[in-house]
C-alpha cells in the first residue's frame, strides 16, 4: 500500500497558484470561475491529504457563501473521508470533488493539470 503525506514541492507550486487564483476571483465575485479555480486545485492536490482537505474546506465555504445546500451537504462527507483515502492511495483520479459529481467517480484530466502532474513526478523522481 503506498501512502501519500507530502505534496511535492513542484506541484505544491501550481496547486498553491490555482488557491490563489480562486481567492481572486472570489474577491471579485467571480463565482464560477472561482469554482473552476478549486476544482482545478482538488485535481492536483487529491493525492495528498492536507491539500485534498483543504479543498474540500474551502468548497464547502463556498456552498455556504453561495447558499448552496446541495454543496454544503455533498462536501461534509467529502471532508471527513477524503484526506484518509488519499493518505491510503485510494481516490477517484480526477473528480473535481464538487457534489455536482459522484464522489467516487474518476474523471478525465485535462490536459494542462495532466501535464503539470507529470512533470511534478519527473522532477520529483529525478532530486
Amino acid at each position: 500500500m503506498n501512502f501519500n503525506t507530502l505534496m511535492p514541492e513542484r506541484l505544491k507550486i501550481y496547486y498553491c497558484k490555482e488557491l490563489e487564483l480562486y481567492r481572486e476571483y472570489l474577491n471579485k465575485k467571480e463565482l464560477p470561475k472561482a469554482w473552476q479555480q478549486l476544482e482545478r486545485a482538488h485535481v492536483l492536490g487529491q493525492p495528498y491529504p492536507f491539500q485534498h482537505s483543504e479543498v474540500h474546506w474551502l468548497m464547502l465555504k463556498f456552498g455556504i457563501r453561495i447558499k448552496s445546500t446541495k454543496e454544503i451537504i455533498g462536501q461534509i462527507p467529502r471532508l471527513l473521508v477524503g484526506g484518509v483515502k488519499s493518505f491510503v492511495g485510494r481516490i477517484p483520479v480526477g473528480n473535481t470533488g464538487g457534489a455536482n459529481v459522484p464522489p467516487l467517480k474518476s474523471m478525465p484530466i485535462e490536459k494542462e493539470l495532466l501535464d503539470i502532474i507529470e512533470k511534478s513526478k519527473i522532477e520529483s523522481k529525478a532530486s
